[in-house]
C-alpha cells in the first residue's frame, strides 16, 4: 500500500540530549496511525520533523511522497494540521479565519468561500459562521480547528491532542468527525493521551517513550502480546495488605499505586472467591484495556 508518510531512523537532538532515537514508521493511506507516549516521549517533535519545522539530525522523512525538510513547502500544501493549541485569530470572525487560512495554501477566495458551507456543517458551526472567536466554546474552537484543516481537502491531517480539555460530549463528536474523515479515505496521524480514544480511532498506533518506539500494532494485538486478559483492581482499607499476602500469589502480576492494587490475571476466579469472602475489600473486575498496555510499557512514575 501506499504509504503517505514514510520515517525510516529518524534522529534529533538538542546539546547533549537526544530526543528522537531512530524512529521508523510508515502510514499507509486511508488509516488512522496513533502515537502514544508520557510528556517528553518525542511525539510532539516527531510532529515538528514531519511537518519540516525543524531538521533531523539523521534519517530520512517523505511525506505525500516528497522528502522532507527539502520540499517540506510543496508536501504541506497536501497536509492539514490540528495543533495541540488553538491557533485561530481572535480578530476575526469563523468564516474570516477559513478563509485568511486557505489563501496560505494559494487558494483563491472565490474557492475557499465556496467550502465555507461544507466545512462548518462538517464542524457542526453551520449557524455560527460570522460568530466572533472569543464567543465560540472551548468545544467549537476545537471543531474549527479541525475545519480549518480541512480547507485545502488535504490527503493527511495531523492531529497533536485533538480533543484535550473538551467535555466528554465535545470528544465524541470530533471522534464522530475523525471517522468521517477516515470513511472518505483521509489518512490521519494522531497523538493522544487518552487511550481509550486511541482503542477507538487508531487502525495501528505506535507507543513512545525516551524518545524510541517501544511497541508498535493495532491496539488488539498491543492488548494480547504485552498484557493478561483480565484485570482486577482491589481498593479500600487493607487493600495494600491483601495484594502482599493474597493477590501476588493468586494473580500473574500484581502492582499497587496509591491506594490501588491492580492484580493481573489469566485466571480471576479464585481472586474473586478471596475477595468475595471480604466485606471491607472493595474491587472492579474488567478486560485488559490499553491504557493497562501503556503503563505497563511506559511505567507509572508522573512526567513533567
Amino acid at each position: 500500500m501506499e504509504a503517505l508518510l514514510d520515517i525510516h531512523d529518524l534522529r534529533k537532538s538538542y546539546g547533549s540530549t537526544e530526543v528522537i532515537r531512530g524512529i521508523s514508521l510508515a502510514l499507509a493511506r486511508g488509516e488512522c496511525y496513533g502515537l502514544l507516549g508520557p510528556n517528553g516521549a518525542g511525539k510532539t517533535t516527531t510532529l515538528r520533523l514531519c511537518l519540516g519545522l525543524t531538521d533531523p539530525d539523521a534519517g530520512t522523512i517523505t511525506l505525500a511522497g516528497l522528502p522532507v525538510p527539502r520540499a517540506a513547502r510543496e508536501a504541506r500544501l497536501r497536509l492539514g494540521v490540528v495543533p495541540q493549541m488553538d491557533s485561530l485569530d481572535p480578530d476575526f470572525t469563523v468564516t474570516e479565519n477559513l478563509v485568511v487560512y486557505g489563501r496560505y495554501f494559494g487558494l483563491a477566495d472565490r474557492t475557499i468561500r465556496a467550502r465555507v458551507p461544507e466545512l462548518l456543517e462538517f464542524a457542526g458551526l453551520g449557524n455560527k459562521a460570522q460568530a466572533p472567536i472569543p464567543s465560540l466554546s472551548g468545544g467549537m474552537k476545537r471543531r474549527l480547528s479541525l475545519a480549518r484543516a480541512l480547507v485545502n481537502d488535504p490527503d493527511i491531517v495531523f492531529l497533536d491532542e485533538p480533543t484535550t480539555g473538551l467535555d466528554p460530549q465535545a470528544r465524541h463528536l470530533i471522534w464522530e468527525r475523525l471517522k468521517q474523515l477516515l470513511g472518505q479515505g483521509k489518512t490521519l496521524l494522531l497523538t493522544t493521551h487518552f487511550m481509550d480514544e486511541a482503542e477507538r480511532l487508531c487502525d495501528r498506533l505506535s507507543v513512545m517513550d525516551a524518545g524510541r518506539i517501544v511497541a508498535s500494532g493495532s491496539p488488539r494485538e498491543l492488548i494480547d502480546d504485552h498484557i493478561e486478559p483480565e484485570v482486577i483492581e482491589v481498593y479500600g482499607d487493607g487493600a495494600a495488605e491483601w495484594g502482599d499476602e493474597v493477590g501476588r500469589r493468586l494473580s500473574d502480576r500484581c502492582e499497587r499505586t496509591g491506594e490501588t492494587v491492580f492484580c493481573y490475571t489469566r485466571a480471576a476466579r479464585p481472586l474473586m472467591q478471596d475477595l468475595e469472602s471480604r466485606g471491607s475489600l472493595k474491587y472492579l473486575h474488567r478486560p485488559a484495556n490499553l491504557e493497562d498496555v501503556f503503563l505497563k510499557l511506559t511505567g507509572r512514575d508522573l512526567r513533567d
